[in-house]
């Protein structure tokens, strides 16, 4: 991947643990800083929010404001148009603009065609219920100007649809094209098709911008494509695309490829990947809605990429409603992801979210409602925010394409186990709320791990294959609550020089799920409540409430109360439970394998 200047190559590691992991106590940075600052190369900074995203990218076009009855008039009527402008040329079915300037067009074209021919020109156009088709070529092609504005006449309906099917050399290959940077705005509609092998249905050599409007896009290849940048500031965009759905494609320069989404409603079905930027993605506001590759229910193509949100270098999802359906990954970056503040929600056939480098999370709301693995990086960073995942492999797995890793059994303790190597991965959660439900590993590193705070919530494996905790390295927790039950087959406990106390229970025999688990001191107080959503037989549980060297039992029955975040409730009343175990707070459970440390499957 291309150097930016925004990136970090060879970033120290102090330097980064100090952006990672602002905010957190002075009494636990330390064991929490060495996990999260691993790696010594990075190539994305992860931390970055949208803004300094954008100050760092090519500035897009301002929509200059149009009043919508001016304009030197171009009436359409059938096979042929008139005008009385001086910088507007009519032969045949063929009207040319050739001047600066605002015309405003309105009639129906038909198997025609408006082009601009003004180099170095500021042209608008206004569409005023205009109707153009096309069999041969685009509707609107601005074949040369310095910018383009297309503006949607109020109350107007427009519709641009053509045939044709460009060539792999032509230039010309959408329905509405510019070589120009290009603009829409108003509050008319316009309508695109494009039913030509290959063709696009918007597209600029250089950037786009989407002000306002109504717009409908169908298109057998790219939906809407913009070379240098794709930024949606408002309105309301559909978009059905044989090929990708919104596309940024500029990777060449560093500050262009972007697509930006500011504010509007926008809705993508794509064939291929829904919105695909070859540097960044950032969402700021507005809805954002994808389904890409026929949903997460639908197996990826090996030919065609269908992921959902897809950026070459950063994804920054900060304000705003996200939802994603996707057959591959359904958030997707080759350099990092940063949640800081959007609403979202996905499914995917693949992985929910994955990052090359660093997944951070510093705020909003995340939920991987179905996906194969959930949240998938070199490093995993929870800080604020409420996330929930659902997977049928990791929930949270910290890898990479160089890991070696295989899954293996636990061990006793902490440390590495197994033998496994410990690469340059991991998780590190400082704060938040972290739910998993996972058929594999709950919480995965083929590295270490580390817990400083925040509520981490994790229902593992039934099989004995995986376990809810696989650390091929040291695992510390020094603050927080952390309840992971799952299977008996892969027990994995922090390390015993933890800051903070845990206990480890391996049961005689699987509880169901619906199964209400108490863990009580040896004063008899009810220090967590947990009610199972599947079987499970073994518990790991850590927080403040817990005293390293004490004894604590595991009770099946009593009352759940109060709130419940993933199954942990508020609070809890013995009652007449029964007693299934008894454990010494930092000691592995029996049977639990080697502890600490366990296997992880080859990353990617």
């Amino acid at each position: 991947m291309r150097l930016r200047k925004r990136f970090v190559a060879a970033v120290s590691s102090a330097v980064l643990a100090a952006a990672l992991l602002a905010g957190c106590s002075s009494s636990s940075d330390s064991a929490a800083a060495e996990t999260a600052s691993t790696s010594s190369t990075v190539s994305v900074d992860g931390t970055q929010d949208a803004a300094t995203v954008l100050a760092a990218n090519k500035k897009a076009d301002s929509v200059t404001a149009v009043t919508s009855d001016n304009g030197d008039a171009i009436t359409l009527s059938g096979s042929s148009a008139s005008s009385s402008a001086d910088g507007v040329t009519v032969d045949g079915a063929t009207v040319t603009i050739t001047a600066a300037g605002t015309y405003r067009i309105s009639g129906t074209l038909t198997d025609g065609q408006i082009v601009i021919d003004a180099d170095g020109a500021d042209v608008t156009l206004i569409l005023d219920d205009a109707s153009i088709t096309s069999s041969t070529t685009a509707a609107i092609a601005a074949t040369a100007a310095d910018s383009v504005v297309v503006y949607l006449a109020d109350g107007t309906t427009n519709t641009l649809a053509s045939s044709f099917s460009p060539s792999d050399t032509s230039d010309v290959n959408a329905v509405l094209f510019s070589a120009g940077d290009l603009s829409i705005a108003g509050t008319g509609t316009l309508t695109v098709t494009a039913t030509g092998t290959a063709a696009d249905g918007i597209t600029s050599k250089d950037g786009l911008v989407i002000q306002s409007g109504t717009l409908t896009v169908e298109a057998t290849d790219d939906g809407i494509r913009g070379k240098d940048y794709v930024v949606v500031n408002g309105g309301t965009v559909t978009v059905t695309a044989g090929g990708d759905g919104i596309k940024s494609d500029n990777d060449t320069d560093a500050d262009s490829g972007y697509v930006d989404i500011t504010a509007g409603t926008v809705a993508v079905t794509a064939t291929g990947d829904g919105v695909d930027a070859a540097t960044d993605i950032v969402v700021t506001g507005g809805t954002l809605v994808v389904k890409s590759g026929g949903g997460h229910s639908t197996k990826a193509s090996d030919d065609v990429s269908s992921k959902g949100l897809k950026s070459g270098v950063i994804t920054v999802l900060e304000g705003g409603t996200i939802t994603v359906d996707a057959s591959d990954d359904a958030v997707h970056s080759d350099g990092a992801v940063h949640f800081t503040g959007a609403t979202v929600s996905v499914a995917s056939g693949d992985d929910g979210v994955h990052a090359e480098g660093y997944q951070i999370i510093d705020g909003g709301t995340l939920e991987v409602t179905s996906s194969n693995e959930g949240l998938e990086a070199a490093h995993f960073v929870l800080n604020s925010g409420t996330v929930s995942v659902v997977s049928s492999d990791d929930g949270v797995n910290a890898a990479g394409g160089s890991s070696t890793d295989t899954d293996s059994g636990g061990g006793f303790g902490g440390g590495p186990g197994g033998g496994e190597e410990v690469g340059d991965y991991s998780w590190v959660i400082n704060g938040g709320t972290l739910v998993v439900n996972a058929e594999g590993d709950g919480l995965d590193s083929n590295g270490t791990a580390s817990i400083t705070g925040g509520t981490v919530v994790v229902s593992g494996p039934e099989g004995n294959g995986n376990g809810a905790l696989d650390v091929n390295g040291d695992f510390t927790i020094s603050g927080g609550t952390l309840l992971a039950a799952g299977s008996s087959g892969m027990v994995v406990s922090p390390s015993t020089d933890s800051g903070q106390g845990w206990i480890s229970a391996t049961l005689d025999s699987s509880v169901a799920a619906g199964t209400t688990l108490q863990v009580v001191d040896a004063d008899g107080t009810v220090v967590a409540t947990f009610v199972t959503s599947k079987s499970a037989q073994s518990v790991v549980f850590s927080s403040s409430a817990i005293t390293s060297g004490s004894t604590y039992t595991i009770y099946s029955g009593g009352t759940a109360s109060g709130d419940s975040t993933g199954g942990l409730s508020a609070s809890g009343t013995l009652g007449s439970a029964t007693k299934l175990t008894t454990v010494t707070a930092d000691e592995a459970a029996a049977g639990g394998g080697f502890g600490g440390g366990g296997g992880g499957r080859p990353g990617r």
